[in-house]
């Protein structure tokens, strides 16, 4: 089975969505399916194309034995909505000319939203390649993007939504991360076939990792080994909604032996560092990101993890990647996302401590909590990572996947 992959996002850039593709496409081809990634010049999270792939409009590459086509894009610092047009669209453009003359005829084309406008690209080669359309879904657009006040014009909003559809009904089959994602689209698309394909842990690679020792950063950042350390490690942007950490660890100023973490670059660093300057002093520690093995250290030498989203109805049906890696190493998480994920790894799994999102008191208490009882932190983490291994295990996901496109090819 011939495969493309269809992404703005993927390897070398890091994050959630280039990681759980990047499995995926591996996952595929151990099933046997010749996999073909088409994806954009290597840019996130720092806006600025790496330097190995500046002043190209298209490469071709071997990324861990899969056969990569790279193509340019427009990208920009700016945080307006015509940068964001821009950047989206110039993919859409240049992604369709070297996937026509590029990518050979395939079975399956997998295609990657948001961004939603992509869509446009893989209808297009989906026909010209013969290929069956998948429309794998992360996140719901533009419904996502209009609750969160990103996209208020009206005209935009209606012929987003008409491409949504237009997209939902040309695919032979729709992937939803989330439950909700899949509740919200067969409501609409009750005649679809629709799966949910869930992130997961690959405890092969957890497993490789065994011999990774836990990092220094206690003693560089001043920390006791005795102290309580929680940690987020990822994007820090406008969703997450992190000034909760800084304004709850405030709150905790008189308990000297609880520390935070923010490791990560994002939109909302700036802003971030100018609270914690205004809030000082408060025991909150911001880490540039780090490679992968060196995040693997930090993460052994943590007690547990914050996941905060903002307060928004849409966030019911979220469950923030980071959840699945932290648990599989026994680390559990102080959750401050309602819905979905505070049923499965709260309520179901009982592997963390939910705190009301954008509440520093409630994750300030949280903490304290965690602080003064060491073994709920350590059943926590038992809990988290069997229940993660009996769920979520990458592997059984991805066989789940292959045997939903053998039907369809």
């Amino acid at each position: 089975m011939r495969i493309i992959f269809l992404t703005q996002y993927f390897p070398p850039e890091t994050g959630a969505p280039q990681n759980r593709l990047f499995a995926m496409a591996k996952g595929l081809q151990a099933h046997g399916a010749e996999v073909t990634v088409l994806t954009a010049m290597p840019n996130y999270p720092d806006m600025r194309i790496q330097e190995a792939y500046r002043g190209k409009f298209l490469m071709h590459e071997q990324r861990d034995d899969l056969d990569v086509h790279r193509a340019w894009l427009f990208v920009s610092q700016g945080r307006g909505i015509l940068s964001r047009l821009c950047n989206y669209f110039s993919f859409v453009f240049t992604s369709l000319l070297v996937g026509i003359f590029k990518l050979r005829k395939a079975d399956v084309l997998l295609v990657e939203s948001p961004p939603l406008f992509l869509g446009i690209t893989a209808m297009w080669l989906a026909r010209m390649k013969g290929a069956k359309l998948v429309f794998n879904v992360s996140d719901l657009w533009p419904e996502s993007a209009v609750q969160l006040g990103l996209v208020t014009n009206k005209t935009m909003i209606r012929l987003s939504t008409w491409l949504e559809e237009r997209c939902y009904r040309r695919a032979t089959l729709i992937t939803g991360q989330t439950q909700g994602i899949v509740n919200d689209i067969r409501q609409r698309f009750p005649k679809k076939e629709i799966l949910w394909v869930p992130n997961g842990v690959d405890f092969n690679a957890i497993a490789s990792a065994e011999g990774v020792p836990p990092s220094a950063i206690r003693e560089h950042l001043n920390i006791k080994p005795t102290d309580l350390v929680l940690a987020y490690a990822g994007i820090l942007g406008h969703a997450q909604g992190l000034q909760v950490v800084l304004e709850a660890a405030a709150r905790l100023r008189e308990r000297s032996d609880i520390h935070f973490i923010l490791m990560g670059d994002g939109p909302e660093k700036v802003k971030l560092l100018a609270l914690k300057k205004e809030l000082d002093p408060i025991r909150v520690h911001f880490v540039d990101r780090m490679p992968r093995p060196e995040l693997l250290g930090m993460m052994r030498s943590i007690d547990g993890v914050v996941v905060p989203l903002l307060r928004n109805d849409l966030f019911k049906g979220a469950i923030p990647s980071k959840i699945f890696e932290a648990l599989a190493l026994s680390k559990p998480v102080l959750l401050g996302v309602d819905g979905e994920a505070r049923d499965l790894f709260i309520t179901a799994g009982q592997a963390g401590i939910y705190f009301t999102p954008e509440d520093p008191e409630a994750l300030a208490e949280a903490a304290v909590r965690y602080a003064d009882d060491r073994a709920l932190v350590a059943l926590h983490g038992v809990n988290g990572e069997r229940y993660v291994r009996e769920l979520f295990d990458r592997n059984t996901i991805t066989d789940n996947l292959w045997n939903a496109l053998e039907r369809l090819a």
